[in-house]
């Protein structure tokens, strides 16, 4: 019978042998194909132009170049008239306050 279990003992061994030699495999062919993925997909990135960089780029210069301040010098003198008359007024106010 020593035989018989000896024979018994290694079947068995054999087959737990192969369970792990088949999850083995499984497992590298999912490490595999997400090896093949990342790759196709860091040279897709790499090869892709992005297009959002030269639309911001653009729309920045397109803004800019829309509101330069030499377009309106109209607007700049009034803008400072303006400023100093409000200036002029709190003085004039301030003079006021330190007579009373």
């Amino acid at each position: 019978m020593t035989k018989w279990d000896e024979f018994l003992a290694a079947m068995q061994k054999r087959e737990d042998e192969k369970h792990k030699n088949t999850v083995l495999w499984i497992l590298a062919i999912i490490g595999a194909v997400a090896a093949v993925a990342g790759i196709a997909y860091a040279v897709y990135r790499y090869f892709s132009p992005d297009y959002l960089e030269d639309f911001d780029e653009d729309f920045d210069d397109d803004f800019n170049d829309f509101f330069e301040d030499d377009d309106f010098p109209e607007m700049d003198e009034a803008s400072e008239d303006k400023a100093e008359k409000e200036a002029d007024k709190e003085e004039k106010a301030e003079e006021e306050k330190s007579e009373d």
